[in-house]
Parts: structure tokens; sequence; C-alpha cells
């Protein structure tokens, strides 16, 4: 996990504007939610494992189900899980039954590569959220 540090860390919203904002630009709900926090992903890369980056967001008003919810933004950071290679190699059918399965690795190594990408998708919600 790589922390990027931004300007729309401590920021608050309702989690419907959020929404409206960031699905557009490919953010999708991450699976995982709970009553009281989430997170927005945008998948960078899915060769070898997924490479995310990741918004968390915790209720501050209401719960995340709630219409009119409101969320506070988190530090925004980038993530790669690595799977077992067995359950990838299964073919698609064998990926129907393993697509919940934990990952082999869930705080995987990234390529540096990848910061530039992840610092510019950052500033581009920046300047969405923010301006």
């Amino acid at each position: 996990m790589i922390p990027i540090p931004s300007a729309i860390d401590g920021q608050s919203f309702l989690l419907q504007e959020l929404e409206q904002v960031m699905k557009p630009l490919g953010y999708v709900i991450n699976g995982g939610w709970e009553y009281d926090h989430g997170y927005f992903d945008y998948k960078i890369d899915d060769r070898d494992g997924y490479l995310f980056l990741r918004i968390p967001v915790n209720a501050v008003q209401g719960s995340l189900d709630e219409r009119g919810a409101a969320v506070r933004i988190g530090t925004p950071f980038m993530l790669r899980q690595v799977f077992q290679a067995d359950l990838a190699e299964g073919g698609p059918f064998q990926s129907l039954f393993n697509q919940f399965s934990e990952p082999e690795r869930r705080d995987a190594e990234i390529d540096p590569a990848y910061l530039d990408i992840g610092a510019s998708l950052v500033k581009e919600l920046e300047d969405v959220l923010l301006h």
C-alpha cells in the first residue's frame, strides 16, 4: 500500500454527489462496504493480480446505505493484490467459483512506474472535486 497525500483528504461530500462525479471517471464502489466506511476503486492494471487507486470514505452523517449520507474522504492509496496462481489458471468456468477467493498477497509490491499514474489520478480528482 502506498499512500498518496492529497487535498481531498478530509473533505466531506454527500455520498450520492460523490458517486455522480467519480463513477464517470472510472471509479467503482468496492464490494467490501460497511455501514460506516467503504472505498471507491480505480483499476489501474490487472496483469498478475490487480492494481488499484483506492479512495477511502467514512460516514459522517447517516449510514452508507441511507439516502442523504455524507462521507469524509481519507488518504488515497495505491494497492496491489495478487491471487493464487492455481485459481487464476482455471479458465473462465473456474473463475466463477474463485472470484471471491482471498488474495495470495493483499499488499503486493507496486512497480514504481505506476506511481506517476496514481498521482495523476489523484490530481484529476482534486481538480474535479475541489474546483
